[in-house]
């Protein structure tokens, strides 16, 4: 390769010391990227992706970037953007740390991409939308769970029109977090603590506002309950301290066009699924079970007749009757994959909607979630006005 067929597209990554942004963006998207020798970009060029990691601890970032062969890093955010040769901004921090540094990004003419929620509130994710509008820099947010393999195969059953008349979606999100004191947690004691953004609710309806919205409809309105079941935690320090944050939601959704979803999301359930998410969907000519990476339908014509007795044990293997739904294609990681769309987007001005005013819709429904928790009714979704 040319050096001149070769562009370097620098990328401050805030929040990298993180699982999510080490594990997902870091590792599995952008040097991931970089072993397979950039981002073909079409036009014989390759975009080559030069991360500077950001965060607070200098050792922990200096440590990162030897282990990676990267050379910098900062714990001064303002520095770096302000730095004219760095293009994207991309933000992996706690939630209540976010909205202030995309707007200073935003402010500095970065590029932006994000985690979500964007912000604590709606108020505050509009107004980053709007000032990135009004700046004229790109801005998405990472909504990965379409990229899956499993709601990808799901796609291409409603693209095909397998379901006829969709009826209804219910899934099933969530696992054991534990409490801290006999076993370390998976999840960090933020998440456990509302002062500090945490609470399932600000973490999941972002991700089924887009999942319901992309492949079903958009959610008309919600209705919500909300727990904490467990009350007490233990840190990362071993310190017991109370959880005041929601660690488990049950939501029901009116869908544009009819449909109804109803989503379970818990920090507090054992798993009896086959994967960590999965979603049933109930059409008039057939059904499907989607997972992160399977999918499994049962067509109308193949619908067996099961019959109520509770008198006698069930002889029918309900899960037997299901078909895989073949991959037929090669998946990628979901983070990488829409990497690699905004970073087209970036460079080619290629089209893109999964933007900061796609994130506040999720900031939305989490907004109305709690909310409607809180009032004991059902609360429609207005469209956000753009």
């Amino acid at each position: 390769m040319t050096a001149s067929s070769r562009r370097t597209v620098r990328i401050a990554m805030n929040g990298v010391t993180g699982r999510m942004g080490y594990r997902q963006h870091l590792v599995r998207s952008l040097l991931a990227l970089r072993e397979q020798g950039g981002l073909d970009l079409g036009d014989g060029t390759t975009l080559w992706p030069e991360p500077v990691l950001i965060g607070r601890r200098d050792h922990a970032l200096k440590a990162m970037a030897e282990r990676h062969g990267l050379t910098e890093w900062s714990t001064d955010l303002d520095a770096v953007l302000a730095d004219p040769s760095v293009d994207i901004y991309f933000d992996a921090q706690v939630t209540s740390a976010r909205e202030e540094a995309l707007g200073k990004a935003i402010a500095a003419g970065k590029h932006v991409y994000t985690e979500k929620p964007t912000a604590t509130g709606l108020a505050g994710a509009l107004d980053l939308a709007r000032l990135a509008r009004a700046a004229g820099v790109k801005h998405g947010v990472v909504q990965d769970k379409l990229f899956l393999p499993g709601l990808l195969k799901l796609r291409r059953l409603i693209d095909g029109g397998f379901f006829g008349r969709i009826l209804s979606v219910r899934g099933e999100f969530g696992y054991w977090v534990f409490e801290g004191d006999w076993q370390s947690a998976q999840r960090p004691s933020w998440n456990y603590r509302r002062e500090d953004g945490g609470g399932i609710v600000v973490d999941m309806f972002p991700h089924w506002e887009y999942v319901l919205h992309e492949l079903f409809g958009r959610v008309t309105s919600v209705t919500a309950q909300t727990a904490t079941h467990i009350p007490q935690r233990w840190d990362e320090h071993g310190k017991p301290y109370t959880a005041t944050a929601d660690d488990a939601a049950y939501g029901i959704f009116r869908l544009e066009g009819g449909a109804v979803a109803q989503i379970n999301s818990s920090w507090a359930v054992r798993v009896n699924r086959d994967e960590l998410v999965e979603f049933q969907v109930d059409g008039t000519e057939g059904s499907a079970v989607a997972g992160l990476r399977n999918c499994r339908v049962q067509h109308r014509g193949s619908t067996p007749k099961p019959v109520w007795n509770p008198d006698l044990p069930a002889t029918e293997p309900f899960r037997a009757q299901w078909q895989e739904v073949p991959d037929n294609d090669t998946f990628d990681n979901g983070f990488k994959a829409q990497w690699e769309l905004f970073l087209r987007h970036v460079a080619l001005d290629e089209p893109y909607h999964w933007d900061l005013f796609a994130g506040a819709r999720g900031v939305q429904l989490a907004e109305l979630g709690l909310r409607s928790c809180a009032e004991g009714r059902r609360l429609d979704v207005p469209e956000i006005a753009l």
